[in-house]
């Protein structure tokens, strides 16, 4: 393959001449010379090992075929080619953190620093997508109106890897927006249907994170058993700020006081409700089982301690992932609503509006997590841990019964 492309090259230098007989300034020109050519080669070999002729060649404007070239749909192109690549990378970077999960590789806590090394990638791409809506608004509504007729069907929301991305993550089918008053899925056909489609039926991201936290150690009833600490930790508490409450000579203040005291102990008379948190699970409200959500909350107490530092990051990067794809949609809907107004969209959707409305808590998927800040509570309300859990992280697990006994081992999905 090379062989058409590179030729033989020969050196008509003074390298067959012995050292001795050298000059500076022959070795120096020799240098030179042979630097030049293996740039050359090494220029040949990472072309073709990044098809640089397909990338930078498949930049097809359709007003040049049509005979009237538009400037600015070269952009347009290149962009959403650009955003398609960084899809497909976190599409790779998601699927080998829920591979780990499947094979159970994260009870090896060892193998935690990759999970979380791949999700912060992800944010780092998902950041970099966000801000690039800032390149295609340097287009005016009458520089994308010039080529918008060459768009037809296209929309940015019928991005099939985009739909893959939010589906894997852990987006509910049923907290979708309608789209065209038709199923998502609709409007795709053949082979990305059927990918939709099998997305769906695998674990999602969020469940995958579910099991996690529900092996959290230190939940277990019959050991440490945080969850009962922290609701008699709780109650005392607030008995004794109740207690200092009455205590006030102030009258007026006294009654504002206790309002607020019983509508903090109203929040946290929920948490602890399982039946309130399988209500609110069902309407959408809640995404975490119950289990899990305790398994979060003890990360979010805990998260100075070496053993919960690891995933206290891994919690903070999954928000980190769901703010920033709805930076991405607000963005999205920005450029929208500058380029076609209310209009309907390429797509054939409601536009703007359609577009606005997914910018919610209804596609947020790690919304349970944001919500731990309901329940900040004073230090010394927080249980005291017991000092096995202080152990280094793979050598604490032998301590706890929620892993797998000590010396056994799992396989990571790679090596690198």
């Amino acid at each position: 393959m090379l062989g058409n492309k590179i030729k033989p090259v020969r050196f008509q230098t003074s390298f067959s001449m012995h050292w001795d007989s050298m000059t500076f300034n022959d070795i120096k020109s020799n240098l030179i010379i042979s630097t030049y050519y293996i740039i050359q080669i090494l220029f040949i070999f990472i072309s073709i090992f990044l098809q640089l002729d397909k990338v930078v060649k498949s930049q097809v404007l359709q007003s040049a075929q049509k005979g009237k070239k538009i400037h600015d749909e070269h952009l347009f192109i290149v962009t959403h080619q650009a955003y398609e690549l960084w899809f497909k990378q976190i599409l790779w970077e998601l699927d080998s953190v829920r591979e780990l999960f499947m094979n159970q590789g994260v009870r090896d806590e060892r193998n935690m620093l990759k999970v979380v090394s791949r999700i912060h990638r992800i944010t780092i791409i998902l950041q970099l997508v966000a801000d690039q809506f800032a390149i295609l608004e340097t287009m005016t509504a009458m520089d994308f109106y010039a080529f918008r007729e060459y768009l037809t069907s296209a929309s940015g929301f019928q991005s099939l890897q985009f739909r893959l991305l939010e589906n894997k993550i852990g987006v509910a089918s049923n907290l979708r927006v309608t789209y065209n008053c038709q199923h998502y899925r609709d409007n795709f056909s053949g082979e990305g249907s059927e990918a939709l489609f099998r997305s769906e039926q695998e674990q999602t991201l969020l469940q995958l994170v579910e099991k996690w936290l529900e092996r959290t150690p230190g939940l277990e009833t019959d050991g440490f058993n945080f969850w009962a600490k922290l609701q008699a930790n709780i109650d005392k508490g607030f008995n004794h700020e109740r207690q200092r409450i009455e205590n006030m000579p102030q009258a007026n203040t006294k009654q504002a006081l206790l309002e607020d005291l019983h509508k903090q102990i109203e929040v946290f008379t929920s948490l602890f409700d399982a039946k309130m948190h399988e209500y609110l699970i069902s309407k959408g409200e809640r995404r975490l089982s119950y289990k899990a959500l305790q398994g979060a909350l003890m990360i979010y107490f805990y998260r100075e301690v070496p053993r919960f530092q690891v995933p206290f990051q891994m919690l903070t990067y999954l928000m980190e992932i769901d703010t920033l794809m709805t930076k991405w949609r607000y963005n999205h809907v920005c450029m929208v609503h500058r380029m076609i107004g209310s209009k309907a969209g390429t797509g054939g959707s409601s536009g703007y509006l359609y577009l606005r409305s997914t910018v919610s808590d209804r596609y947020k998927v790690f919304v349970d997590l944001f919500n731990l800040a309901t329940y900040l509570i004073p230090r010394d309300w927080v249980p005291k841990l017991n000092p096995n859990i202080y152990k280094f992280p793979y050598i604490a697990e032998c301590y706890d019964s929620s892993y797998s006994s000590c010396g056994s081992s799992s396989n990571s999905e790679d090596s690198d």
